[in-house]
């Protein structure tokens, strides 16, 4: 069975290592739009995302305060292309008046915010938490999604929860950390080895099969 330190390894030898200190995986990195593509990635493809992403840029809407004030009726058709347009407005507009009311502002967001506090949000779950958490906020949290199961799954690693997953791998990192990264900070390296492991299954994997030989050779 191979060991996370290994597959980290392999998957930077093939060329999936796409961050680095100043390059964060997530487009726009510690900014306000991670927090609202962390609501409309869920259960739809980033290609849409973006669609919404633009519509919001486009109509100047993609601000903390913009978001807190706009017509729910008139978000919904900014986000449609991400889907459930209905449920996700009503999240992105309450989290704004929210953080505004709780934080003030982004920045103070940013620095302040913890994991209890975004997963009593509605619309916010222990994957999208921890995505803000990282992504937006650079703090200290790997983000667990279904390209990290269905990649350790393919090694025979089988997980009951989010958490436990979760942990396995930052306990793993502890051990494996200064060994590939030396130079990086923890918060960036989670978002590197994210990076790397979505990356190479959405390059690798056709459904739900991931190529276990190329990583094994």
């Amino acid at each position: 069975m191979i060991n996370l330190i290994e597959l980290l390894i392999k998957l930077k030898e093939l060329g999936y290592d796409t961050t680095s200190q100043d390059n964060w995986w997530w487009p726009n990195s510690g900014t306000f739009e991670i927090v609202v593509g962390a609501i409309l990635t869920q259960n739809t493809k980033w290609e849409n995302v973006q669609k919404s992403l633009n519509n919001l840029k486009q109509n100047n809407t993609l601000s903390l305060k913009a978001l807190s004030n706009i017509d729910i009726e008139i978000l919904k058709q900014y986000i449609k292309p991400s889907g459930f347009y209905n449920q996700k407005s009503r999240y992105l507009k309450e989290l704004s008046i929210n953080i505004i009311k709780d934080y003030k502002t982004f920045e103070e967001f940013k620095k302040s915010v913890t994991r209890e506090w975004l997963l009593n949000q509605r619309g916010i779950g222990q994957e999208s938490a921890d995505a803000i958490l990282n992504y937006a906020c650079y703090k200290e949290a790997f983000v667990v999604d279904a390209y990290t199961n269905r990649l350790l799954k393919a090694f025979n690693y089988e997980f009951e929860s989010y958490n436990e997953l979760q942990e396995w791998i930052i306990e793993n990192l502890y051990t494996s950390y200064t060994q590939i990264y030396p130079t990086l900070n923890r918060a960036n390296t989670y978002a590197r080895i994210h990076g790397m492991i979505v990356e190479y299954v959405k390059a690798n994997s056709k459904g739900r099969v991931v190529n276990v030989e190329e990583l094994k050779n």
